[in-house]
């Protein structure tokens, strides 16, 4: 398979996936502020793996993903009625802490305490 189909398939099934985790109602993944990092799909179509961080942290991602592992049948249902694939991936969900990596990042730039380079001309 050429490589942009397989990146056109990968951005369609982070596109449909985000729209299906909306309509889940298991309390692990419904109650908890999910988003998407990473889709990987093998070039044969048979593997999908989805990095899923949430904002709440690592602990929280992992609990979500018991519950996508759960709900992964009527997941991938969906995804093969809205996604015209002759076969549809295996799902693999796994957590990341990539968002709370990125806001302590933020807060830890935000804290420090640098003046802007106008206020440095005009104090010379």
């Amino acid at each position: 398979m050429a490589g942009h189909r397989i990146e056109r398939t990968t951005e369609d099934i982070k596109r449909e996936l985000t729209a299906i985790f909306r309509q889940l109602k298991d309390p692990r993944v419904k109650d908890t502020f999910l988003s998407i990092i990473r889709v990987d799909v093998t070039n044969d179509l048979s593997y999908c793996t989805v990095y899923v961080s949430a904002m709440e942290g690592l602990e929280r991602s992992k609990q979500a993903c018991k519950g996508l592992d759960s709900a992964s049948g009527f997941i991938r249902r969906e995804l093969g009625m809205r996604l015209k694939l002759r076969h549809v991936p295996s799902l693999i969900f796994k957590a990341t802490d990539s968002i709370e990596y990125s806001a302590n990042i933020s807060k830890i730039l935000n804290d420090l305490d640098i003046k802007d380079y106008s206020e440095k001309e005009n104090d010379d």
